[in-house]
């Protein structure tokens, strides 16, 4: 059976709590983001060590994503997530729903509500409920995840409301700022410290051009906040949001910069930084003694069974290789390097053969968004190959610049191979459905390709990644 999860869809804003016993996980599958209706199943897994074992998941509902949920002091818990409406199409996010969980029963009880129909910013989602002083507050997400994103604040007396809005109405957002470093501030949570100090933690996105071009997605960034006198909570320097901030434990910024190299030396599986997609038996699409090893399934652009394997893109300059054992016996074979956002979205530097069986190197880019995505091969001619030997793959990037290379077995120096590229285009402003339904951010790795049905296999020895400092990066991390 294939499983069909597309660009941007599949798990959604998992939510994490601890409830004194016990830890609880809510998340959305989102199944369909597109058409009509929006089909958003909600789950519930829980265990009672952070490492697990987990619980298989306890379906909820599926009136909208975004789902979290409260403990209250009483021991009653409280399911909350944004409620949509199909019937108010395109604007069908239609406020915040709010029913009681059962967690003998592992079911929603009781009457349910909309408690909160969001402001004139719209698009209200990410509801997290808290108690203090006896105030029920009600923080959520508004404006959509592009650049009108912002974090709403309400509270009330009673859980069920009325709820009244905050005095600034926006404790964050980056809106009306559009000079500010971080971009894109919204769905956000509050954390409090051993220490007594509060934070505001929240997505937010760095764009790396005056195109507003988020390479690295949605990021996770932290303010520090405070609890006035009048039992409301502040952002201790304003709504719009801080790049630098006094972080209530040391970080160690060597280990961001470091270099990364994945040797594929393990029959225990691959290293949790990388990933892939619609396989949920990775055995049926690589295996990793000796070596990566891909089996050759559908093309990079499919919506079903791809094998590609490939780490997030974590700055802005990097440096990314491969070394490559693969004999392609046509064009319908290839495997390589590819930087990646989606379907619709990548450039991929690929170890082919032409239509007589000759080994050579071959580009391949989709550099158009949703619904085009035409591929494109911009070598004029193809780079001829010794039929036998590894070819040494790689690729940098320096601000929105791309440049791959390449070497022969035996080759010190890599060679440059096709046009400098504008890496820009790999990201959510750029990539699937572009601000408003993109968040995923840029991806490097290894893919192969097999659509002669062959299950051809591509070994790739190592995988190397190398942070770069470079002067056209906007930020310091």
């Amino acid at each position: 059976m294939r499983i069909v999860v597309t660009n941007l869809q599949g798990v959604w804003a998992p939510c994490l709590t601890h409830d004194g016993d016990k830890f609880w996980l809510v998340y959305t599958d989102v199944k369909r983001k597109d058409g009509s209706f929006k089909d958003t199943p909600n789950y519930i897994v829980t265990a009672d060590r952070i490492e697990g074992p987990w619980s298989d998941p306890v379906y909820i509902n599926s009136s909208g994503f975004d789902p979290s949920l409260f403990h209250d002091d009483n021991g009653t818990k409280w399911f909350v997530n944004m409620l949509q409406d199909h019937r108010r199409r395109p604007r069908f996010f239609a406020g915040i729903r709010l029913q009681q969980y059962d967690a003998e029963a592992k079911k929603l009880v009781g009457p349910c509500k909309t408690i909160f129909p969001g402001t004139d910013l719209a698009l209200v989602e990410g509801p997290h409920l808290y108690k203090r002083n006896g105030w029920y507050y009600l923080l959520t997400a508004e404006g959509g995840t592009a650049y009108e994103h912002a974090c709403t604040l309400a509270r009330s007396r009673d859980i069920w409301g009325p709820y009244e809005l905050h005095p600034q109405k926006y404790i964050l957002t980056s809106k009306d700022a559009p000079l500010a470093s971080l971009q894109r501030a919204g769905h956000g949570d509050i954390v409090d410290t051993p220490e007594g100090k509060t934070y505001l933690v929240h997505l937010t996105g760095r764009p790396t051009t005056q195109a507003r071009r988020c390479v690295l997605g949605r990021e996770t960034a932290i303010q520090e906040a405070y609890w006035d006198k009048d039992d409301w909570l502040y952002v201790k320097n304003g709504p719009v949001p801080s790049l630098h901030v006094e972080l209530p434990a040391q970080r160690d910024d060597s280990s961001y910069w470091s270099e990364q190299r994945y040797l594929f030396d393990s029959s225990d599986g691959i290293h949790k930084d990388f990933q892939w997609l619609r396989t949920p038996e990775p055995e049926r699409i690589f295996s990793t003694k000796n070596g990566l090893h891909l089996v050759g399934r559908e093309a990079i652009g499919s919506w079903f069974e791809q094998a590609l394997v490939a780490r997030r893109q974590t700055h802005f300059s990097y440096d990314a290789e491969t070394v490559v054992s693969f004999s392609p016996d046509d064009e319908r074979t290839y495997a390589g390097l590819t930087a990646y956002y989606c379907r619709f979205n990548f450039f991929y530097l690929t170890v082919t053969a032409d239509s007589d069986g000759q080994r050579e190197l071959l580009i391949l880019s989709s550099e158009a968004s949703w619904p085009d995505g035409n591929l494109k091969l911009p070598l004029a001619d193809p780079v001829p190959l010794p039929q036998e030997g590894k070819v040494r793959l790689a690729l940098s990037i320096r601000g929105k610049e791309l440049q791959f290379r390449y070497a022969l077995e035996g080759q010190a120096n890599l060679t440059d191979i096709g046009p400098v590229y504008d890496a820009s285009i790999l990201s959510d402003e750029c990539g699937g459905h572009q601000a408003h339904g993109s968040f995923t951010g840029a991806f490097v790795g290894m893919a192969a390709s097999d659509i002669n049905g062959t299950e051809k296999v591509a070994s790739f020895d190592y995988f190397l990644y190398t942070p770069v400092k470079h002067s056209t990066d906007r930020y310091d991390m």
